[in-house]
């Protein structure tokens, strides 16, 4: 079941009205965009972006009520801007972007994301393109250090090592090509990690399916070009699911929040990446305990909200 995160927080931080036009750069259930068209009605637009087909066709069927008001594409969402300009989408009022795996991929054991039922492991946001992770896996060979790099760096598994030279060698004798064996090649190389309350492997999923999507590199140019799409006065909010991602996030708001530089000579100026931006929420927004209650997958998320100024 696909619930929307942070809901009313995320579309509350872009104030949809009539007449407005606005964008919604990772679609997923359709949860966001159907909110924003309710509130924008009765002429306000939004685009729809996704690089998961499935969830574009699905958008299509549940949001046709909109008609003429809602447009869904496929394609990343680092392409924001070209998208935009082809179907007429300047000067946007508003852009939103949930990041991370949907409910519905999460659900789904033939898309190969999650370990909760066995499946093939696929992990890709478009299958219609790229390099499944059972190959993806298989490319290392034996060469356990780089694999190790990649768990550590886009999964912080601490017990990198150990588990990457479990998977070369359990790879070499028989290729692993399951959801359901990766977490038990994972599992046992940690020794099931008693008393810690999540799976063993959820470090490593995390990490080979960021590697598998890019995931890391679409963020940076996605967000980069959707804070060069806002109006004056504009927003863009952004709910993160993990540190390396808000880190982005963060990163990127903060070059064009900009600062003030003392001058020698006496005075100051203002030094930032144009255009300049201000924060909507002086810290991230986090799920209420209510949410957490109904939606336990919301319990890492953040939103980060920034207003384009003149």
């Amino acid at each position: 079941m696909h619930i929307p995160v942070m809901l009313k927080e995320m579309v509350d931080a872009i104030h949809p009205v009539s007449g407005g036009k606005y964008i919604d750069a990772t679609l997923g259930g359709g949860g966001h965009s159907a909110e924003i068209l309710k509130r924008s009605g009765p002429d306000g637009r939004l685009l729809g972006i996704d690089r998961d087909p499935d969830a574009v066709s699905r958008c299509r069927e549940s949001l046709r009520s909109f008609g003429s008001r809602f447009t869904a594409v496929h394609s990343d969402f680092s392409n924001i801007a070209d998208i935009a300009a082809q179907n007429g989408f300047t000067e946007i009022d508003g852009i939103v972007m949930d990041l991370g795996v949907s409910s519905y991929q999460l659900d789904e054991p033939e898309r190969g994301f999650s370990f909760a039922e066995d499946g093939p492991l696929d992990m890709r946001m478009d299958p219609t393109y790229g390099q499944p992770a059972s190959e993806y896996l298989a490319s290392f060979g034996d060469d356990w250090k780089s694999l190790a790099k990649v768990l550590r760096e886009y999964g912080e598994e601490k017990d990198s090592a150990v588990i990457s030279k479990r998977i070369v060698r359990e790879n070499a004798a028989s290729p692993i090509t399951t959801t359901g064996r990766l977490a038990e090649v994972v599992s046992d190389a940690v020794g099931g990690r008693r008393g810690s309350k999540r799976h063993p492997a959820t470090k490593t999923f995390q990490a080979i399916r960021i590697a598998v999507n890019g995931e890391l590199e679409e963020i940076s140019r996605g967000v980069e070009s959707a804070v060069s799409l806002l109006s004056e006065g504009g927003v863009l909010a952004v709910i993160s699911f993990h540190s390396l991602e808000d880190r982005i996030v963060k990163r990127i708001f903060t070059t064009h929040e900009g600062r003030f530089v003392s001058l020698q000579q006496g005075g100051c100026k203002w030094e930032g990446r144009m255009p300049a931006v201000e924060r909507v929420f002086r810290r991230p927004v986090t799920p209420s305990e209510e949410e957490l209650t109904n939606n336990p997958r919301a319990r890492s998320a953040k939103l980060r909200a920034v207003r384009r100024k003149a």
